[in-house]
């Protein structure tokens, strides 16, 4: 379907293949993400609402996961670092492989007015002290992750290898995860609220 933007001159003008009964996440910013396996096209939406005149979103996003060139510096996505949200989540079937083998994505509540390779954009909500779009952070070699249940064992082992970045504003240290009615949510949050920004390392991409 072709939707109108609010911010249509940072938005791919699509179509957007969003199947019938598609779920538009719950809260404040009503992402809706759309993965076509046949094509290795992924499509990603932010701010989705039905309207008088039909559908509009804030902005949009189409990904060739085939390609890794990056939106061009300036432009929006679903996220406010102009990244794509799906390769960032925490998913289900990954942890219970034993392994993620990628970076994850995490949010801040104060962010600056700047950007870091790979975030295309910034979008200021505190002072120039405060992280940029596209920080990258580890979790600390030394942590021990011995005393977690086996499954935020597998979150913490990739935060130690592969780091977060920093992708959009919301709650401090916020890690986004896959739905799925297989997670055991009241363990993933009272075991990753044990886990503190101190025990993180900034890491130095400027190479």
């Amino acid at each position: 379907m072709r939707l109108r933007f609010d911010y249509a001159d940072e938005s791919d003008p699509g179509p957007y293949p969003v199947p019938e009964g598609a779920r538009i996440e719950e809260g404040d910013d009503h992402h809706l993400l759309v993965l076509d396996a046949s094509s290795r096209t992924l499509y990603e939406l932010f701010d989705v609402r039905r309207t008088a005149s039909g559908w509009a979103a804030g902005s949009g996003a189409v990904f060739d996961l085939e390609d890794y060139a990056l939106r061009p510096d300036g432009w929006t996505s679903a996220d406010a670092a102009g990244l794509a949200i799906l390769p960032g989540l925490v998913r289900y079937h990954e942890v219970a492989s034993g392994e993620i083998k990628h970076a994850l994505r995490f949010t801040a509540d104060w962010t600056s007015a700047d950007h870091l390779w790979l975030a295309r954009r910034h979008a200021p909500t505190g002072e120039p002290e405060d992280p940029p779009m596209g920080m990258r952070v580890r979790l600390r070699a030394d942590f021990d992750t011995s005393g977690f249940s086996p499954e935020v064992r597998v979150i913490l082992e990739a935060l130690e290898k592969y780091g977060m970045i920093l992708a959009d504003n919301g709650s401090d240290w916020f890690i986004s995860g896959e739905p799925d009615e297989r997670w055991n949510n009241d363990v993933l949050v009272s075991e990753l609220y044990r886990v503190k920004g101190a025990d993180f390392e900034v890491v130095d991409t400027s190479r």
